[in-house]
C-alpha cells in the first residue's frame, strides 16, 4: 500500500490504536496529522517517533472532537496548510465503566458527546472539504459491543458505538458516490482502555476468542489501512469485525 502525498487525520491518536494507526500510515508514506485532547506528551512522542523513523511530515492538533468550534478550527488550519484531507480516521473515544446502578446522565452524555457526536462533527466538517474534491475515505472505529457483545457496565459506551455504526451507514449514503465511509467493529485490544481489567474476567474473555488472545493494536491498524487503500475501492457503508473470532 502506498499513501505517498496523502494527508491523513486521525482523531485520538496520541496513544493506543490511534497512535499505532498514525505510525502505520507514516510507514507507508502518508502525511500524518495527530489529534489529541489531553495527552500532549504522548502526542509529541508519536510525532518524534514518526519523524525519526520515517522522515515524514507530522502535525499535532489539540481539539475536543465533541466541540464544533474546535473541530472547525482544526480542520480549517489543516486545509490552509495541506490544502486537503484525503483520509479521516474517527478513532477518538472514551469509556466510563461502572455498575448499572451507578450510571449517571452526566457520564452517559459525556460518552455520547465524544464517541458519537465527535464522529459526526468531524465527518461532517471534513466531509464538506472532501466533497469539493469529489473523493475521500472516512473510517469510523466502532466496537463489537455495538453488535452482539454486551456488558451492562459498558452500556453507555455500547450505545455510543452502535450509534457510530448507524452513522456510518447514513454517511456512506449521504456522501455517495464520492466518499467511502466504512467502520471497524473492534474486539478486545491491548490498549490502556483494557489495562485495568480484572484478571479473572480477562481470562474468561480470552477463552471466548477463537484465537485465544487480545489483538495487538497494529493488527487493527492494518485493517484501517486496507479500508483507506485502493484495495478497498468497492467497499462502502460496511462494518468489518476485527475480533479474533468471538
Amino acid at each position: 500500500m502506498d499513501f505517498k502525498d496523502q494527508v491523513v487525520l486521525i482523531t485520538g491518536s496520541s496513544r493506543g490504536l490511534g497512535a499505532k494507526t498514525a505510525i502505520a500510515f507514516a510507514k507507508h508514506g502518508a502525511k500524518v496529522i495527530i489529534n489529541y485532547y489531553q495527552n500532549q506528551i504522548e502526542a509529541l512522542k508519536v510525532q518524534k517517533y514518526i519523524e525519526e523513523q520515517y522522515h515524514q511530515r507530522v502535525s499535532i492538533y489539540k481539539a475536543d472532537v465533541s466541540l464544533e468550534e474546535e473541530v472547525q478550527g482544526m480542520v480549517e488550519d489543516i486545509i490552509s496548510k495541506y490544502r486537503k484531507i484525503d483520509i479521516l480516521v474517527n478513532n477518538a473515544g472514551i469509556a466510563i465503566d461502572t455498575m448499572f446502578e451507578d450510571k449517571t446522565v452526566e457520564n452517559f452524555q459525556k460518552i455520547l458527546n465524544v464517541n458519537l457526536i465527535g464522529t459526526f462533527l468531524t465527518s461532517k466538517i471534513v466531509g464538506d472539504y472532501m466533497l469539493k474534491e469529489k473523493k475521500g475515505k472516512i473510517i469510523n472505529i466502532s466496537s463489537t459491543n455495538a453488535i452482539d457483545t454486551f456488558y451492562p457496565m459498558s452500556l453507555d459506551y455500547d450505545a455510543s458505538k452502535a450509534g457510530v455504526i448507524s452513522l456510518t451507514h447514513n454517511l456512506a449514503k449521504q456522501y455517495a458516490p464520492y466518499i467511502q465511509v466504512n467502520a471497524i467493529a473492534a474486539g478486545w485490544m491491548k490498549t490502556d482502555m483494557c489495562k485495568d481489567l480484572d484478571s479473572s474476567f480477562e481470562k474468561e474473555e480470552i477463552e471466548k476468542i477463537f484465537l485465544k488472545r487480545f489483538a495487538d493494536p497494529e493488527e487493527v491498524a492494518h485493517v484501517i489501512l486496507f479500508l483507506a487503500s485502493s484495495y478497498a475501492s468497492y467497499i462502502n457503508g460496511s462494518v468489518i469485525r476485527v475480533d479474533g473470532g468471538y
